[in-house]
């Protein structure tokens, strides 16, 4: 097959994928490197107090110190904040975060009257971000300064107030007057009663708690979930302005949940599954493109991280995942598995078996039970060498983690068995490597030239238009089988640079191509003279992949006829080639030629000369003006008509003239219902007009 590209790149991509097996990776140098770039402001400051939070959060989480840099700005605009008596609850939410990671300045004072507003806020709130800002600013308070009184005495009501909020799926709603429930409202809603709950000066109804924890098992239930095994929760149909997309959503109900977990003694009994799945989810993301999804991203996958650290019966699940998921049959690479939290601690005592092995090119299984040896000093479970039967290609692994102190499972969640692609690459062999002449009626092989295809090959064959050249050659695995690699080309190049590039078969065991000059004398355009030969193989798995000089042939092609196509002109250069086009400028059909001026004076005469006639008839029939209205008000409008009658054929002139027909019919559309409107008032008094005569 010929591909009519100029140049043709040689890439590899990989293929074939096993929905349920992924790489997922806990936190990393990535993510910080990446919160440096999204974070970082350009002119030393944040743009809002709330953007300032969302930084100076994930730089805390991430263990990056940039307090000191943006510390003197952020906290001037805090505390303008704090004391201005404008700010709103969300705006006064966001800058007492704030302050709980830099410590400005600000006294007990300060402190006492926002408290004090926020109070009062939780009393008027008519919405779930009234409660939720107001509820988590005097949490706040409350974990900076012990002096201020910030505990609300009519909890209860208030928790009832928000429960009103909810709906039968779990799912919360904004506000009483909007019907559409969301999943990261349902978050904030967790939040703000573990808020209340923390801040409540009595208990709590038991039976309003035990509600909300049903609530959250429906959510849980209603959660959507992935081929892989990661669970997420996403937003159903709601508002514009209110919606969020799937990594804020699992985040806000992450939060939630962890938060109300903690602030209730009892267990919310969430399938370790879902947990384990929603860590899968986050951490799925990798880097995310913007600073509000990587912060939800991080705040979450810290959330779940320190859970352990709080005396609840919450899974925080445990992560395996490959440091180097390409393993070379050359380099003889050792599997190497490494099992941690979502921020990349240590794991707890135990072990990594390696259960089965799938391959994604003939789907078979092997079973292994195979247990992995553990690296004290890199904490990293591996296994000497790969099995015999492991060749190149893409490989399913199936591990499982066996936790060894039974209590710590009850705190862990492992996720099952977990299924992680691996890449085993080699170096393919290739043998029986041949270029040859051939007649094309009989067949037989008129030239015939061995092929090393590891080396350096510069062949010279000629041919004739009723020959034909062919290439073939074996590729083989380190284990001995056939391989097929992603892509294999052979390109023929032309002198002048033409180009002509061909996909090379396969025959059985052999890659072959066959190129009939004869039916090829079109293609190449009749062009004689020498062809370079150049031949591509890439592969991922192919270690050693190449685009190799093979030699050149003189083809003898016949004349062209006259009505054969001619090569296309080829560029001098890269820039000629690749850079900008010149611009293309449009002309215009010239405008036919106008007659005289005389005749066309004399034709206007003409179609003026009716006209003309008709005002000498009114003149000699008597026209006279005794039936124009005489009041003053039909007076206008008779008037404003026979205006409008004359502003019409002044429009037909001026189109005539210089206007086009679309401008014509706008302006005409116009002066249509004027016309219309006095017309018909102008009709209507000479009708009354002329009745009362009658009956007179």
């Amino acid at each position: 097959m010929d591909i009519n590209y100029g140049v043709i790149v040689l890439f590899v991509m990989l293929i074939g994928s096993i929905c349920d097996a992924s790489i997922f990776q806990p936190i990393s140098d990535t993510h910080r490197s990446v919160a440096l770039e999204l974070f970082t402001p350009s002119d030393g400051s944040f743009s809002s107090v709330e953007e300032a939070y969302e930084a100076l959060k994930t730089f805390e989480v991430l263990g990056i110190k940039k307090k000191s840099n943006v510390k003197d700005s952020t906290c001037k605009s805090v505390v303008e904040v704090l004391w201005s008596p404008d700010s709103g609850l969300k705006a006064l939410f966001d800058a007492l975060r704030v302050n709980e990671i830099l410590e400005c300045e600000l006294s007990n004072e300060a402190f006492t009257g926002i408290a004090s507003r926020l109070k009062d806020a939780i009393g008027s709130a008519s919405s779930l971000h009234d409660f939720y800002y107001a509820v988590g600013g005097l949490r706040v308070i409350k974990d900076q300064i012990s002096d201020v009184d910030v505990q609300l005495g009519d909890a209860d009501k208030v928790f009832r107030s928000v429960k009103a909020l909810s709906q039968s799926d779990g799912r919360w709603r904004y506000n009483f007057n909007n019907p559409e429930s969301s999943a990261f409202a349902a978050g904030m809603a967790f939040e703000t009663l573990a808020g209340i709950i923390s801040l409540a000066s009595t208990d709590i109804d038991q039976s309003l708690i035990d509600a909300v924890k049903k609530d959250i098992l429906k959510l849980f239930d209603g959660a959507e979930k992935y081929d892989d095994g990661a669970y997420y929760f996403d937003e159903k149909l709601v508002d514009g302005q209110e919606y969020q997309g799937p990594v804020s959503a699992s985040s806000s109900v992450v939060l939630g949940v962890t938060a109300y977990a903690a602030a209730t003694s009892e267990s919310l009994n969430l399938p370790g599954e879902k947990i384990h799945g929603l860590a899968k989810f986050l951490l799925a993301v990798e880097t995310p493109g913007n600073g509000k999804n990587l912060y939800h991203q991080i705040v979450a996958l810290v959330s779940l991280e320190n859970n352990r650290q709080i005396s609840i019966k919450f899974f925080t699940p445990l992560i395996l995942s490959l440091p180097a998921s390409v393993l070379s049959l050359t380099s003889k690479d050792q599997l190497k598995v490494k099992v941690s939290t979502v921020l990349g601690s240590s794991a707890p005592p135990l072990s990594v078996k390696l259960m089965q092995i799938f391959s994604s090119e003939s789907q078979d299984s092997a079973v292994m039970n195979q247990d992995l040896k553990f690296d004290s000093k890199g904490g990293l479970y591996y296994m000497d060498a790969l099995p015999e039967s492991i060749d190149v290609g893409r490989y399913i692994f199936s591990f499982e983690v066996v936790l060894h102190d039974p209590d710590n499972k009850k705190v862990f969640v492992t996720g099952g068995r977990a299924r992680v692609a691996v890449y085993v690459t080699g170096v393919i062999k290739i043998n029986h490597a041949e270029l040859s002449i051939r007649d094309s009626d009989v067949g037989s092989v008129e030239s015939l030239k061995k092929l090393d295809l590891n080396g350096k090959n510069e062949i010279a064959l000629s041919a004739n238009h009723l020959q034909k050249l062919k290439i073939s050659f074996q590729l083989n695995t380190p284990l001995g089988h056939a391989f097929k690699p992603h892509q294999a080309f052979l390109k023929l190049r032309h002198e002048s640079k033409v180009e002509h590039i061909f996909v090379v078969g396969t025959t059985g065991k052999n890659f072959e191509i066959i190129l009939d000059f004869l039916g090829l004398v079109d293609k190449f355009y009749y062009l004689s003279g020498k062809y370079e030969l150049q031949l591509s193989i890439g592969d991922t798995a192919m270690e050693n992949s190449f685009s190799q000089h093979l030699g050149h042939v003189d083809l003898d092609l016949p004349v062209p006829p006259e009505k054969a196509t001619r090569p296309p002109a080829q560029p001098t250069g890269l820039y000629s080639r690749y850079g900008p086009k010149a611009e293309i400028t449009h002309i215009f059909r010239a405008p036919e030629k106008r007659p005289l001026r005389e005749l066309s004076l004399a034709f206007l005469g003409l179609v003026l000369l009716p006209f003309i006639g008709f005002l000498i008839m009114l003149l000699r029939l008597g026209v006279n003006l005794k039936n124009f209205p005489t009041t003053a008000v039909s007076s206008v409008f008779a008037l404003l008509f026979h205006v409008g009658i004359g502003a019409v054929l002044l429009l037909y002139s001026l189109f005539w003239l210089k206007l086009n027909l679309f401008t014509t019919l706008k302006a005409l559309g116009f002066l249509g219902v004027f016309l219309m409107f006095v017309g018909h008032r102008t009709l209507s008094h000479l009708a009354s007009a002329s009745a009362k005569l009658k009956s007179a």
